[in-house]
């Protein structure tokens, strides 16, 4: 796999400088409570007292998974493909509020099992037509994997170069909660019933089903937390394997990520295994409703902005938490200070 140079966003006269910035601003001292700690976040990413929002960017990225065939979805394969159509026709709600909250919107063919027309909208990084069935073999190579973080790296730097300084990621896959709950158990080392939820809507009877067999998978592959590179391989869809390069290239360019929900979060607990330090560049979005989600947030000591019982995927938390952005950077840059609205003495 190649290396990534993640450096940490710490910088102490940097941090000094903008406390004192926002304390300055007219208004009590953290009276803007969660919004404070997020501009000082922003500032120390880009490494600035003045940080600015440009292009945000909303990658999707769309695999199908092998699992599939254990019946762990509600939901057929096919529907991974259709809904890369209805993405690229601009009508999913990842469209929607893509339109609304002015993001550019790209999908990543990672490895859906079908093959696609040529469109502005889709990136085609296809390395497969899907992943193995992970309960009777490793879901991809090592080669596949360390292919995968190098694409989805790429696919980041070329956004960035673009002029994106925030980068959210998106994602759409039939099975990929069972892939995400695997990741989750191995890497938190958590037990698997604590790890698994309904993904796209199982019944009780099917989530004892689900449990069953994603059980049997993390027996079968003897991965441990300190194997992050093997625990992808062997249960990761193409797409979340894309998303851990993306995840390390944007941190390596001083690039502030959105993070959605389950899926998402489990690339971020590989990327975080491999390199620690991406996490500072993280803005946690919101706590999906999918189960097991909350204690991914809590091994990663993240605080979500939003908690609005979401569990829809495709990057629509992340989008949907950009406005608090918007605001941190806009009081931070426009608010007026004590001095210059010629406000007596700092309001306690």
């Amino acid at each position: 796999m190649q290396t990534f140079h993640i450096e940490p966003t710490h910088n102490a006269p940097l941090q000094a400088a903008l406390v004192n910035h926002i304390n300055q601003k007219t208004k009590p001292l953290g009276a803007l409570g969660r919004l404070e700690t997020l501009a000082m976040q922003l500032g120390l990413i880009q490494q600035t007292e003045q940080p600015v929002l440009q292009q945000p960017t909303m990658l999707v990225f769309a695999g199908d998974h092998g699992i599939v065939e254990e019946g762990v979805s509600p939901y057929p394969q096919a529907v991974t493909a259709q809904m890369v159509l209805n993405f690229l026709n601009g009508g999913a709600a990842i469209n929607v509020f893509a339109r609304q909250h002015s993001f550019d919107l790209h999908v990543v063919d990672s490895g859906v099992n079908a093959v696609f027309q040529p469109h502005p909208l889709l990136i085609d990084a296809k390395l497969g037509m899907g992943t193995e069935n992970f309960r009777h073999q490793p879901a991809m190579t090592a080669d596949q994997c360390a292919q995968a973080i190098t694409r989805g790296a790429q696919i980041a730097r070329d956004a960035i170069a673009q002029g994106c300084k925030v980068l959210a990621l998106g994602e759409m896959g039939i099975g990929n909660t069972s892939s995400a709950s695997c990741l989750m158990s191995v890497l938190c080392g958590l037990p698997m019933h604590q790890c698994v939820g309904r993904g796209t809507g199982l019944s009780d009877k099917g989530l004892q089903h689900k449990l069953s067999v994603l059980t049997s998978a993390l027996q079968m592959h003897h991965v441990s937390a300190d194997e992050p590179l093997q625990a992808l391989a062997a249960f990761g869809g193409f797409e979340i394997a894309m998303m851990v390069g993306a995840l390390l290239a944007a941190a390596e360019a001083r690039t502030t990520l959105l993070i959605d929900g389950f899926i998402a979060t489990s690339a971020l607990l590989v990327a975080a295994k491999l390199y620690p330090q991406v996490v500072d560049y993280c803005v946690f979005a919101h706590c999906s409703d999918e189960s097991g989600h909350s204690m991914m947030l809590s091994h990663l000591n993240a605080q979500p902005l939003l908690h609005l019982s979401l569990r829809l995927g495709e990057g629509t938390g992340a989008v949907l938490a950009y406005p608090l952005l918007q605001s941190a950077v806009a009081f931070l840059n426009e608010m007026a200070s004590f001095e210059s609205a010629g406000v007596s003495g700092q309001i306690q």
